[in-house]
């Protein structure tokens, strides 16, 4: 995933967190992953994401995945 792609995933995912009042510690356990790396997802600089990751982060905020891009 290039850089301005997942800076817009990052920030949708933060968007809706955010709309659903959830934290970022709340959505990392939901998707069983680390704070830190839900944390480096919603950062200017994320790393490269993982379908798998996409669709658990999607189904914790009750979206579709296309929804996330």
């Amino acid at each position: 995933m290039d850089t301005l792609t997942g800076m817009q995933v990052g920030r949708k995912i933060k968007e809706l967190r955010r709309k659903r009042r959830i934290t970022q510690e709340e959505l990392a356990e939901l998707i069983e992953t680390s704070y830190k790396y839900l944390q480096r997802i919603e950062s200017k600089n994320p790393p490269d994401i993982r379908l798998t990751t996409i669709v658990k982060l999607a189904k914790a905020l009750k979206v579709k995945p296309a929804e996330l891009f």
